[in-house]
C-alpha cells in the first residue's frame, strides 16, 4: 500500500507536536500555519512546509485540521483556492474541537467537492501531544475512519465513537468532566492547605482510589506549586464548556454542573486575566472568592 500523503493545517501547541509524529511515523508530511514561522520547524523532521493551505492540501489524501475553533477552520474551508486544490476521494479530519453543528455544515460542505469528513477531537492536552499518547474520538462512516486509522493511531489511541458530529459531542462531554474535575481539585487542594495537611502526601495516599485522577495528580500539583504555564488554555477551555452548555440546552437539557463550572471559568478569563493560563488555574478563582491571596 501506497504511503499515505498528510497535510496538517495548524502547528500550534498541540499541532505542532502532532505533525512531528506524523513525520516519525514514517508518514509523507505536508504542514502549514498561518504564523510560517511555526511550521518552519518541523522541516527537521522531514515535514514539507508549505506557504498557503492550498498548496499545502493539494494532492493530498488527508487533510487534519488543528484549528483554534470552528469559525476559523470554515473560513479556512471556504478559501477558493483550497477547496479548489482539494482532490475527490480526500478525507478531511477535523482534530480541534468544534460545535457538532459546526462538525456536520463542514461535512455537507466539504461533500460538494467530493471530499469525505471524519471529525476526531482529542484530549490529553501538550503532554498527550508531544507523548502521542492523545484520547481521539472519531465520528463518521466507518469505512473513513478505517483509512485514517494509521495515521491517526502515530498521534494517539483512536476510537470509532458513531456518525458525524459524534466526535464533538464525546468531546464536549470530556471537557465537561475535565472542567469540573479541576474545579472539585481546586476545592480539594485549597482545603487540604488551608487544614494544614500536605497536599502532595495527600495526592500520593489517594493513588489508585476512586478518587484518584490525572487530574488529581497533576493539576493538583500545578495548583500547590502554582505552576499555571498553559497545556490547555483556560479560554479554550471555556469555548468548550459554553459549547456544552449550549449542546446540552439544544436538547432540552440543564445540567447545573457543568453550568457553574463554565461561570466560573468565564470569570476567571474575564475578570481575572486568566485567559492564557492554563485551565487548573481555576484554583486561582477559587482563592479569589475566599479572599486569599494569589499563589
Amino acid at each position: 500500500m501506497s504511503v499515505q500523503k498528510i497535510a496538517l493545517l495548524g502547528t500550534g501547541l498541540m499541532g505542532a507536536p502532532m505533525a512531528r509524529n506524523l513525520c516519525q511515523a514514517g508518514m509523507h508530511t505536508t504542514v502549514w500555519n498561518r504564523t510560517i514561522a511555526k511550521a518552519q520547524p518541523l522541516a527537521a523532521f522531514g515535514a514539507n512546509v508549505a506557504k498557503t493551505a492550498a498548496e499545502a492540501v493539494a494532492g493530498t489524501d488527508i487533510v487534519i485540521s488543528m484549528l483554534s475553533d470552528g469559525p476559523t477552520g470554515a473560513l479556512v474551508q471556504s478559501d477558493p483556492e483550497l477547496r479548489a486544490a482539494l482532490r475527490g476521494g480526500a478525507i478531511w479530519v477535523e482534530m480541534g474541537s468544534i460545535k457538532p453543528e459546526e462538525a456536520r455544515a463542514a461535512a455537507l460542505s466539504l461533500e460538494e467537492l467530493g471530499v469525505h469528513y471524519v471529525d476526531a477531537p482529542v484530549s490529553g492536552g501538550t503532554k498527550g501531544a508531544e507523548e502521542a499518547s492523545l484520547a481521539i474520538m472519531a465520528g463518521g462512516a466507518a469505512e473513513e475512519f478505517a483509512t485514517v486509522t494509521a495515521a491517526l493511531s502515530a498521534m494517539g489511541r483512536p476510537v470509532h465513537v458513531g456518525p458525524v458530529g459524534a466526535g464533538q459531542l464525546a468531546k464536549l462531554a470530556n471537557q465537561a468532566i475535565v472542567g469540573i474535575t479541576i474545579a472539585a481539585v481546586a476545592e480539594a487542594m485549597l482545603m487540604l492547605q488551608n487544614g494544614g495537611a500536605d497536599p502532595a502526601a495527600v495526592r500520593a495516599a489517594l493513588k489508585g482510589g476512586f478518587a484518584d485522577s490525572t487530574i488529581l495528580q497533576l493539576h493538583g500539583a500545578r495548583m500547590t506549586t502554582g505552576d499555571f504555564t498553559p497545556g490547555g488554555l483556560c479560554t479554550l477551555q471555556l469555548k468548550d464548556l459554553n459549547n456544552a452548555v449550549s449542546e446540552a440546552e439544544s436538547f432540552g437539557l440543564i445540567l447545573p454542573t457543568l453550568i457553574n463550572t463554565r461561570d466560573r471559568f468565564q470569570r476567571l478569563v474575564t475578570k481575572l486575566d486568566g485567559a492564557e493560563l492554563d485551565h487548573s488555574a481555576l484554583y486561582l478563582e477559587l482563592r479569589d472568592q475566599n479572599g486569599l491571596d494569589d499563589v
